[in-house]
């Protein structure tokens, strides 16, 4: 009892440092894999938006060509949030998703419709 570790005690310190490590390892992985769909979705997303934004500021799309470059930026923009952060793949859909995508595309239309709607009578009422 010198105040050293023995031999004896060195495996066994070290095997409890590999069994420490290991599931800390495993949940970092883990934390990682999850991690990663939605870093991808951010960024997709960030792209989508920039993208359109870049294209009328710059002067490249204009009229119809900025709507339809718009307007394709938005649905990619839905199915990417669809995919990444609502988890939503292409295979069979269950009920819930089902009811999630079209209560999404109730809301889009009536926000859509809505704004023209309003748009259109404000038009009419400057002519």
């Amino acid at each position: 009892m010198s105040g050293h570790p023995s031999d004896t005690d060195a495996p066994r310190d070290a095997g409890k440092a590999g069994l420490a490590s290991a599931p800390g390892e495993d949940v970092r992985q883990e934390k990682c894999r999850e991690l990663r769909p939605y870093l991808i979705g951010f960024a997709l997303s960030v792209l989508l938006t920039a993208l359109p934004f870049a294209l009328v500021a710059g002067g490249w799309a204009t009229g119809l060509s900025a709507y339809a470059v718009i307007g394709a930026a938005a649905l990619v923009q839905v199915a990417v949030h669809f995919r990444f952060f609502l988890h939503i793949g292409l295979g069979r859909s269950t009920r819930d998703d089902l009811q999630l995508i079209l209560f999404t595309a109730l809301i889009i239309v009536l926000m859509v419709g809505g704004t023209l709607w309003i748009l259109g009578n404000l038009h009419a009422r400057m002519m």
